[in-house]
């Protein structure tokens, strides 16, 4: 079952439990994968992540405005994203594939840190966010 028919099907069961605000976020969400699908992308995990990230940075900028509700409403959909995203790697896991990606680059400095993402990215296949991502390889090329 794909992202978007699970999506679709949870709206309907939240909308029989009578749960508006789960049934309002999840309808955010078939919406933006519905948009996808026309689009002929077929990425459903880039846009999952690219919706979870535009709630996370919503919420933290209603936090930091000191409007908590809508802070609150806006992590409240990040989690609801969440749940669609495959399992996220492990700090471990994330590890060994940036050495794996450094192996194979050959990279040894800052310099060539953009090779290392191009190679590294499609192996993550989104279990992990770019953000944390480049910081491991900065990490490991001792930035």
């Amino acid at each position: 079952m794909s992202a978007l028919e699970q999506a679709q099907a949870d709206v309907r069961a939240a909308m029989k439990a009578g749960d508006r605000e789960r049934a309002g976020a999840l309808r955010m969400v078939v919406d933006a994968l519905q948009k996808d699908a026309k689009l002929g992308d077929g990425d459903e995990v880039a846009v999952l992540q690219r919706e979870r990230k535009k709630r996370l940075e919503a919420a933290e900028a209603y936090g930091e405005a000191g409007r908590t509700e809508q802070a609150e409403a806006e992590r409240f959909e990040a989690e609801l994203i969440e749940g669609y995203l495959p399992q996220q790697l492990g700090d471990e896991e994330l590890a060994a594939l940036v050495d794996a990606a450094v192996e194979e680059t050959g990279a040894s400095e800052q310099k060539q840190m953009g090779q290392v993402m191009s190679v590294l990215m499609p192996k993550v296949g989104g279990r992990a966010d770019g953000k944390r991502v480049s910081a491991a390889v900065r990490e490991r090329l001792g930035a």
